[in-house]
């Protein structure tokens, strides 16, 4: 009865969901103390059953059901505990099931704690997310039932695609989700600003931490992924721009500008239209990402569903939520006041520029990633890959970078552009001193990287230049913030910059005893012999690393087999270095005693993730920062 009691619990979700939609709309225009507290009880009692129904569904898996479809298709009982539970999201109807969930959860925490908007703004808001819910409820209930039965049920399940069975799979979708989910969160305030003409500054403060929790777990989720997929698929990359890769990238960066756009409204009672239509655009790439991942038009690790008939729903939804949102913006932004005027050159000025550049490379990732597809349905099969995003907008991204060192250094609405460099004449030093060590000393690389290494070390000093002269004990946690998310942007950049200029790999075919070098290590094929794990087997390779002269220390890489559904991995061996990582993969054997060997030195890899880790602590600072401001003011005025 499980299946059962989630499927009805779906439904009972969907159908609050639409009371929760009409009565968001009449309280819009009669909004009483009694109205608003039914559409803040159903709301939340929405999120509790959409909850109910996604704990039903992972009470399947780890009782392995085989009663349920879903379960038969993506499970097995002989799977660890953990790869079960994970395993609820890791195909099409769980994983929109968990971002059904999550989208309703947050709906009932705006209806449990937002306070801070017009009781008709907040009406209009809670509707608007009731009608992206509903959308995607029908969406489960009609084209994707994660709670069909199976019958008779089989003995046993076909198992979760072994590329997926990894601890990536428990962090890295819901992460992910939890930031889409918060850009819906935006979408919807931003509907309610346009419905109400009230977009102001209380509109951007009650929707900016919900932008920065987005765009944190947002960062959080690519950095994961980025990380998973670079250890799992043994092909040695961090970022290979794969169109479901992009997929995630998009939103992000939609995210990034919106955060800064907001920020500015709110402090600053600027950029109001601007931010209202980022916020629009922050939403569609979220949705472009659910379409492109679920929709069958893609054929990738990433993506689940090959059914052309949810893919024709989700684009009808796309259709109907961004379109409606886009013509409500034409109609509405006649009605939305001009904000506060600011100079060129200015702080405000620099977060537009940014916020500029941010929007180009988004329109440079969207079109290569749309474009094959586009030729392919006209007959014609074509490849846009690294080249293409590297050459086009690397530069933009470097002149980004270069912008976000100047921007913290700038003053609110006006500054002069002399003092503003004298401002900022430390940075500009180390930078030319950077410069002129690169070209004096550093082997001949590309340019991209080259420029990269030089403009990390100068932004590096930059991102630190708003503590200069502060006393560090009385300094906001959301300055802290953007200190340390700009100062990771550095480090992430100077960790691209570094593996690619000076990445050494190498390919062999070796025999038992055979040595080969790489980097600074001597790599040493001292056995290979088969293993077995809970529900693989493998052949394991036993090499001996030694850097220099010291103490030898072996890697074991393995060719991994599983046997449900029959899949062939690579599992790559990776040796940590305060300097970089010794990457080593194991391919076939030929038949006379010879091992495909692939090996890699990547110096300074590690600084590309931890540099996310930073930036996405900064998000944190600032959140936490901006919240316990945001509380104190409000006491104070409670109390005034």
């Amino acid at each position: 009865m499980i299946p059962e009691a989630g499927l009805a619990a779906l439904w009972l979700a969907a159908t609050l969901a639409l009371l929760q939609f009409a009565l968001g709309a009449q309280a819009v225009r009669d909004s009483s103390a009694g109205a608003l507290r039914t559409l803040r009880a159903v709301t939340v009692v929405q999120g509790l059953f959409v909850a109910v129904a996604m704990g039903l569904l992972i009470g399947c898996f780890l009782n392995s059901d085989m009663s349920v479809a879903l379960v038969v298709a993506n499970s097995h009982s002989a799977k660890p505990w953990l790869y079960k539970f994970s395993g609820t999201w890791g195909n099409h109807e769980g994983s929109m099931l968990l971002w059904v969930t999550i989208l309703g959860l947050a709906g009932a925490a705006v209806a449990l704690f937002e306070r801070s908007v017009s009781d008709r703004m907040f009406a209009a808001t809670l509707s608007a997310q009731a009608a992206i819910s509903f959308g995607f409820y029908a969406f489960l209930l009609f084209a994707s039932n994660p709670f069909a039965r199976l019958t008779p049920a089989p003995l046993d399940g076909q198992g979760l695609n072994p590329l997926l069975q990894d601890p990536g799979l428990a962090f890295h979708p819901p992460t992910l989700y939890i930031g889409y989910v918060g850009m819906s969160v935006a979408f919807s305030f931003a509907v309610g600003a346009l419905v109400t003409r009230e977009v102001n500054r209380d509109f951007a403060r009650a929707m900016r931490p919900w932008v920065l929790g987005a765009w944190i777990f947002l960062t959080l989720g690519i950095t994961a992924g980025s990380y998973w997929a670079y250890y799992e698929l043994g092909w040695g990359g961090w970022w290979f721009w794969d169109p479901v890769e992009n997929a995630s990238l998009m939103p992000w960066l939609a995210a990034t500008a919106l955060l800064h756009s907001v920020s500015v409204l709110a402090t600053r009672d600027s950029l109001r239209a601007w931010t209202v239509m980022l916020a629009v655009v922050a939403f569609s790439m979220s949705m472009v990402g659910t379409f492109l991942v679920r929709s069958g038009i893609l054929t990738s690790v990433h993506s689940f569903a090959v059914d052309p008939t949810r893919g024709a729903f989700l684009l009808i939804l796309l259709v109907l939520y961004i379109g409606g949102a886009l013509a409500l913006f034409g109609a509405r932004i006649a009605t939305v006041k001009e904000g506060q005027q600011f100079d060129l050159v200015s702080r405000e000025g620099f977060l537009v520029a940014n916020n500029l550049a941010l929007s180009a490379i988004l329109g440079i990732v969207l079109i290569g990633t749309l474009y094959p597809l586009v030729t392919e349905a006209m007959g014609t099969k074509v490849s846009v890959g690294p080249p293409y995003f590297n050459a086009v907008a690397g530069p933009i991204a470097l002149l980004m970078v270069i912008g976000m060192g100047f921007g913290p250094l700038a003053r609110w609405r006006r500054d002069d552009f002399g003092v503003m460099v004298r401002r900022a004449a430390l940075p500009i030093f180390v930078t030319a001193l950077a410069l002129l060590g690169a070209v004096l000393f550093l082997p001949p690389i590309g340019w991209l990287p080259f420029l990269g290494l030089v403009l990390a070390i100068g932004v590096g000093v930059a991102s630190v230049a708003p503590l200069w002269g502060r006393n560090l004990r009385r300094t906001p946690l959301f300055t802290w913030g953007m200190v340390i998310a700009h100062l990771g942007i550095a480090v992430s950049l100077a960790g691209m910059s570094t593996e690619r200029a000076f990445i050494k790999e190498r390919l062999i075919a070796a025999r038992i005893g055979d040595e080969t070098t790489v980097g600074p290590y001597t790599v040493k094929l001292a056995g290979i012999e088969p293993v077995a794990g809970p529900n693989w087997t493998a052949l394991e390779a036993s090499l001996e690393a030694r850097r220099g002269s010291g103490t030898p220390f072996t890697l074991k890489p393995q060719a991994r087999m599983f046997s449900d559904p029959p899949t062939e991995t690579t599992e790559a061996a990776i040796a940590t270095r305060l300097d970089g990582q010794l990457y080593l993969v194991l391919g076939k054997g030929d038949g006379t005693g010879r091992w495909q060997l692939r090996l890699w030195w990547k110096p300074m890899v590690t600084l590309i993730w931890l540099g996310g880790a930073m930036i996405a602590i900064g998000g944190v600072l600032s959140l936490i920062g901006r919240r316990s401001r945001s509380r104190a003011y409000h006491i104070r005025t409670a109390y005034a």
